[in-house]
């Protein structure tokens, strides 16, 4: 499997970012210079997005979590965003040894709504997107994009980030994108919840129409060392939407949780 793209930068205890569906390392913003002043960052474009090709073989979020270990540190703490936050959690139950701590960035143990769990996504809005990948890639991710500013009290400031950012490092991988909708399908985490025992931080948005706040908020409950937090009036990007109050919560939180 051929290696991942990955910048490093910044200096410290080290700390992975994996970000979600779509979109690349890059995505990040600015907020992660200030990060980078407290932490050694290992920013990863996950396969097929960005500078990072794509590994034909992978099918689930076990596979991705197999390709994305060889960059990671051992001990490192992990964040992930949306799909990243899931992939962070796959990483931590599969390789303990591997995380010592997570934050969690608009994260979801069930991506998809359905019986038992309705803090989720109706199943045709995810089909939709995966139409639109076939009929008009473009405004399909660009669709994407403003679906996660919706609602934020900062929303033309986000979505412009974001798509300013989406082109920097080139399209995703086709492959890489309808594999990532399927296991967003597929995907559910709550059984292995109670296992991750890592300290944990869980950010929610009060607005996120894709990962809701009570997603979190169970998510939360179910992990045996984790706190969860609100953004009040954010939307599914509050570390872009209100970076100064999700850094505020995300540096104290490394502090003490990094093994």
């Amino acid at each position: 499997m051929s290696a991942l793209h990955v910048e490093i930068r910044g200096s410290g205890p080290d700390l992975v970012l994996l970000h979600g569906w779509a979109l690349h390392g890059g995505m990040w913003g600015p907020w992660v210079d200030h990060l980078a002043a407290h932490r050694r960052l290992h920013v990863i474009d996950l396969p097929g997005h960005g500078h990072s090709a794509w590994p034909p073989a992978l099918v689930d979020l076990a596979g991705l979590a197999q390709a994305v270990l060889p960059s990671l540190p051992r001990g490192a703490a992990v964040m992930g965003w949306s799909l990243g936050g899931m992939l962070a959690l796959e990483l931590a139950r599969l390789h303990p040894q591997h995380v010592g701590s997570l934050v969690l960035l608009a994260t979801t143990p069930r991506f998809l709504a359905g019986s038992g769990w309705e803090h989720g996504l109706r199943p045709d809005v995810l089909d939709g997107f995966a139409r639109g990948l076939v009929d008009d890639y473009p405004r399909t991710v660009r669709n994407f994009l403003a679906l996660q500013t919706l609602g934020d009290e900062n929303a033309t400031e986000s979505l412009r980030l974001l798509r300013r950012k989406l082109a920097t490092h080139g399209e995703p991988d086709r492959r890489a994108l309808e594999t990532g909708l399927q296991i967003l399908r597929d995907a559910d985490l709550r059984d292995g919840l109670p296992r991750i025992a890592q300290p944990a931080l869980v950010i929610a948005g009060e607005y996120d129409r894709l990962t809701p706040p009570e997603a979190g908020r169970e998510l939360a409950r179910a992990l045996p060392a984790a706190r969860f937090s609100l953004v009040e009036r954010a939307g599914h990007a509050p570390f872009l939407s209100h970076a100064d109050q999700v850094l505020a919560e995300v540096l104290p939180f490394l502090g003490r949780g990094q093994r």
